[in-house]
């Protein structure tokens, strides 16, 4: 059986990690892959590293050795019918529904007999759209044969366009390297004192990490850290973006104390941060799943996580791993980044519920619910 996966960005290292494990275990399944990435990466990640294809080994073909916002429609959909025709797939994978060329391409895969899969990410949250897209949506949905879902949220979604559940394949394709980050962190953690020292950092810190963008929602953040008025806490923001500069001027201007910014990192360093702190915070309002949540939880951290966040139905258990919260109410936030000023106690404990609920998200046990579907869809 063949397979043809179109993933949008070859800069994507844990979907990398996914595809190594499907290469790894596809031989048992009689299934031969083979991953068309459309692009190198979005420009807004441009920074983040390079592609990483010499660390997760997998078969792949580059359409287009340029940003992803490069790739003109027309050029993109010869592009995908030409590996298309050249791998006469059993089954194709495409990502989303929302691609112009990838639906094309779906379109031609079922008029010829091929099986579909679709990626979804998305989830209710991120999708307030209009009658008329919604019905164009459930016809794209409806024609696909099974589906790859990041987690509950994302899989509720598609069922509520009245898709049977039997044709999701996986619902927890939200993975990350588990074994790397523990890897990393464990070797960061053993000497994390000396660098908080080095640092200026106080005893205990909330972390942040990812874009400083207006839809991260950190203003509120910082907000509510600064009614908690503790100088044993700190608040770690890790990351770049727009709102960057606007955020030191609101610090300043307000003069919080024990906020500290550092650059953005390439996604392997992350743990070493992790290992400076004590809680992780997603306050978003707007975020299909959060990986940063993963990553943390891998870590031992317990985790505050915004009611907009996809993994919150799968990953954050209120009061046992961590918190969640409403991002448009700042007192809430701050109760919850209080219970951890007031109880450090429960940093450990919790911290290890969350290591255990994220234990099931592994790049493995993803790999082979998606193999195991793929088999069923071609029959054998």
């Amino acid at each position: 059986m063949r397979v043809l996966i179109i993933h949008n960005q070859l800069w994507a290292h844990y979907k990398s990690l996914l595809f190594s494990e499907l290469r790894k275990h596809s031989i048992d399944f009689n299934i031969q892959i083979h991953v068309a990435q459309i692009a190198v990466s979005e420009q807004s990640r441009s920074n983040l590293g390079n592609a990483e294809s010499d660390q997760y080994q997998y078969n792949y073909t580059l359409l287009f050795d340029d940003s992803l916002e490069n790739v003109r429609l027309w050029p993109k959909t010869k592009a995908l019918f030409r590996i298309f025709n050249s791998q006469k797939p059993d089954l194709l994978n495409i990502t989303g529904y929302y691609d112009p060329a990838q639906i094309l391409l779906l379109i031609w895969a079922k008029l010829r007999g091929v099986k579909v899969v679709i990626s979804n990410e998305s989830n209710a949250r991120d999708n307030d759209t209009g009658l008329l897209l919604s019905k164009i949506k459930k016809v794209i949905l409806n024609s696909a044969d099974g589906f790859i879902c990041f987690g509950q949220s994302s899989a509720d979604f598609i069922l509520s366009f009245g898709i049977l559940e039997n044709k999701i394949l996986t619902q927890k394709a939200a993975i990350v390297d588990n074994h790397k980050l523990l890897e990393v962190y464990q070797k960061a953690h053993a000497c994390c004192q000396g660098n908080k020292v080095l640092l200026g950092l106080p005893q205990y810190n909330f972390i942040f990490v990812g874009r400083l963008i207006a839809p991260k929602n950190l203003l509120v953040l910082l907000e509510a850290f600064n009614q908690l008025n503790n100088s044993d806490w700190g608040l770690i923001l890790l990351g770049e973006g727009e709102q960057k500069p606007d955020l030191q001027l609101f610090v300043s201007e307000n003069q919080i104390k024990n906020i500290f910014f550092f650059s953005g990192i390439n996604w392997d360093r992350v743990p070493e941060y992790l290992a400076l702190a004590d809680v992780l915070v997603l306050p978003s309002t707007s975020e299909p799943w959060g990986l940063v949540v993963n990553e943390a939880m891998v870590c031992g951290l317990p985790v505050i996580v915004s009611d907009c966040c996809g993994c919150v139905e799968d990953l954050v258990k209120n009061g046992e791993n961590g918190f969640i919260f409403d991002p448009y109410r700042e007192q809430e936030l701050k109760e919850k980044l209080n219970f951890y000023v007031q109880n450090p106690d429960q940093i450990i404990p919790m911290g290890e519920v969350s290591r255990q609920i994220v234990s099931t998200f592994t790049p493995q046990n993803t790999a082979l619910e998606i193999l195991t579907g793929f088999r069923r869809l071609g029959g054998s």
